[in-house]
């Protein structure tokens, strides 16, 4: 009897976890962070690694930048997605060498690459080289991230089975234009701004930030004192100290309402500059790290707000795209915000304001204080064998 009673309680518990398996994640602010639990809490009860479809499969993300704080969130989260998918991922970092980018893409469809998740490709260039690299190889699997195509025209171009995403670099801009104009400056009908950006056509992702600003200034609610850029291009924080103290010099208290930057590595340096003047002039920037929120955490700090989009997130979102594709599953790729195919799709923007910010706040904890949209399960791709394996 004590046997048989053991079987049926078993029983029991497995029914348990197959209907707790079933429900939709909690979606919170840090739904992403609950959901990749839950999964690795219950996987074996949906099915393992080796059961998926695309096991065995051999993928790579490829940068075209240097490796930093979110793009080895990225990366960490590629390598972890595939796992669980039955994959190995290969990362390759090109430190900004579009050359060295090309040769690491060239070189992984030559070997026999399954799927290249590749991120920040640059414009004049990877239309053409991405859909020779596919000409020659038709079997590999591409799925692109902040990377435009554009043709010799400077016309937009599609690469028939390539995925593109994005972050909603519009968005990014925006949010922090709607919070230095509606929540710090609510009673102006203009702020004026010293803009720090770079452009046009320098970086994709400026190009796009540069939409969502010009909507802004278009409209009235913001006016462009001046543009700066960093003068040296290879120490860009050291550089942007330096032209971000020269240019504070030309203006008196209450001239200047605020400073928008289009990148964080270029916000540190006006962020020191901007303290060492002793002007009370709010900042705000595009993307994250540990050290803006340092910065941000700082007694009397003018860093006021931070727009981003989880990068774990973010790499997670290709290495899925990439084994939708692989496994001929384009139907099952839509965009998680209208729910329709699509080969295009942005991850959405989050504002990170001073104020949500605690003492022990980093980027691999973010999503605890962050806006729901910050890494939600709701903005990936899915299908049945995906829920499967991952458990959303």
């Amino acid at each position: 009897m004590g046997m048989e009673r053991n079987k049926f309680l078993g029983i029991i518990i497995l029914l348990l976890f197959s209907m707790a398996g079933c429900g939709k994640q909690a979606q919170t602010a840090g739904a992403v962070q609950d959901g990749r639990e839950a999964a690795e809490a219950g996987t074996e009860t949906f099915q393992t690694a080796a059961d998926s479809p695309v096991a065995g499969k051999k993928v790579a993300y490829i940068l075209n930048m240097a490796s930093s704080e979110i793009f080895q969130l990225c990366a960490d989260r590629c390598v972890e997605t595939a796992e669980k998918l039955g994959m190995s991922c290969d990362v390759f970092f090109s430190g900004g060498d579009d050359a060295l980018f090309q040769n690491y893409i060239a070189t992984c469809a030559s070997e026999g690459y399954d799927g290249l998740f590749v991120s920040h490709g640059g414009q004049d260039y990877s239309y053409k080289f991405l859909r020779d690299i596919l000409e020659a190889y038709p079997d590999l699997k591409i799925v692109t991230f902040d990377t435009r195509f554009q043709d010799v025209s400077g016309q937009t171009q599609k690469i028939k089975g390539v995925t593109q995403f994005f972050q909603d670099d519009e968005g990014l801009a925006a949010d922090l234009l709607e919070y230095l104009c509606g929540e710090l400056y609510p009673d102006r009908e203009q702020v004026n701004l010293i803009k720090v950006w770079v452009g046009p056509d320098y970086l994709a992702a400026f190009d796009r930030r540069e939409t969502g600003y010009q909507e802004y200034e278009g409209s009235g609610k913001i006016h462009t004192l001046e543009v700066i850029g960093p003068a040296d291009y290879d120490n860009v924080t050291a550089s942007m100290y330096e032209v971000m103290g020269e240019t504070l010099k030309k203006y008196g208290e209450g001239e200047v309402d605020g400073i928008w930057v289009a990148y964080d590595a270029y916000a540190q340096g006006c962020y020191q500059a901007l303290k060492e003047s002793g002007k009370d002039i709010p900042l705000v920037s595009a993307d994250i790290c540990n050290k803006d929120i340092q910065y941000m955490l700082e007694e009397d700090s003018p860093w006021k707000a931070c727009a981003c989009t989880d990068f774990g997130a973010n790499g997670e979102q290709g290495i899925r795209i990439l084994a939708l594709e692989i496994n001929g599953d384009y139907g099952d790729i839509k965009d998680p915000a209208t729910g329709v195919s699509a080969d295009y799709m942005e991850m959405p923007a989050a504002l990170i304001t001073q104020d949500m910010l605690e003492a022990d706040t980093a980027i691999t904890n973010l999503y605890d204080i962050a806006p729901k949209q910050y890494g939600s399960v709701e903005n990936f791709v899915t299908n049945d064998w995906l829920e499967k394996c991952i458990g959303y």
